[in-house]
């Protein structure tokens, strides 16, 4: 990982599943799994999972399919081994990666929001498509799509089991709207086990494209693609980019 990478990804990694807890993703994950069979042309076993992170959808999703989860995080990898340890983990940045092999289907969550330029953007999808066999399906799903940006304030957090605790505010903003990011500045408060508390200041540089560039982009790419948007989220809707092989 390179210094400017959010901390939540290196030296914080630790803290993760008290930001972002595994059984908060249930319902989520659930959706991942109906969209992917759906779209799919015959059985979904085998499942590539990109931008894994700590193996949260994951924790759900291996009880239907087979997943290799790739991440450029090692830290994060290694939080995922800890919670998904019956799972193939690869370290690997979803622009690059060539693993020689096809997958039923190809899952992008959130990670994709740290691709910021267009050809980065095309990239990926061209590894999705070169992992995806013929007649498979893919799954990208931005946190978000520039007609659905503003600027927002979110805060939450959990409890662990081990006297640790977290509590966070994250802030999203876009310092200039004429390029393809925006920022995402979070705030933790972070509880160690003897009761001290200290805050930390964590900055997440996110990529911001408009629809019609992903859909473009993903049949560019090779898919026949539609839009899935579950609004079980009000104040965020799931929107899913759906890709055919």
């Amino acid at each position: 990982m390179s210094p400017d990478e959010p901390l939540l990804y290196g030296e914080l990694a630790p803290w993760f599943h008290l930001l972002t807890a595994p059984e908060d993703y249930e319902d989520e994950a659930e959706l991942y799994r109906t969209l992917l069979v759906e779209a799919c042309d015959g059985p979904v076993k085998t499942v590539l999972e990109l931008g894994s992170g700590g193996g949260n959808n994951a924790s759900h999703m291996k009880e239907h399919f087979g997943l290799t989860l790739v991440d450029r995080s090692p830290e994060m990898l290694a939080l995922s081994r800890s919670l998904n340890p019956e799972c193939r983990h690869l370290e690997g940045d979803m622009r690059t990666l060539s693993l020689g092999e096809t997958f039923d289907g190809v899952f992008v969550h959130d990670a994709i929001a740290y691709i910021t330029s267009e050809d980065d953007l095309a990239t990926t999808i061209a590894t999705v498509r070169a992992h995806c066999r013929r007649g498979g399906a893919a799954l990208f799903d931005p946190d978000l799509v520039a007609e659905r940006f503003e600027q927002r304030t979110w805060a939450g957090g959990h409890d662990g089991d081990d006297g640790r605790a977290l509590r966070y505010v994250e802030w999203i903003w876009d310092p200039d709207p004429d390029d393809t990011t925006y920022v995402g500045d979070f705030a933790y408060l972070l509880r160690e086990e003897d009761g001290t508390v200290r805050c930390v200041q964590d900055r997440h540089l996110c990529g911001l494209f408009p629809r019609a560039t992903w859909l473009s982009l993903i049949e560019a790419g090779g898919f026949e693609v539609t839009t899935h948007v579950a609004p079980d989220k009000p104040e965020l809707p799931i929107e899913v980019f759906v890709a055919r092989g």
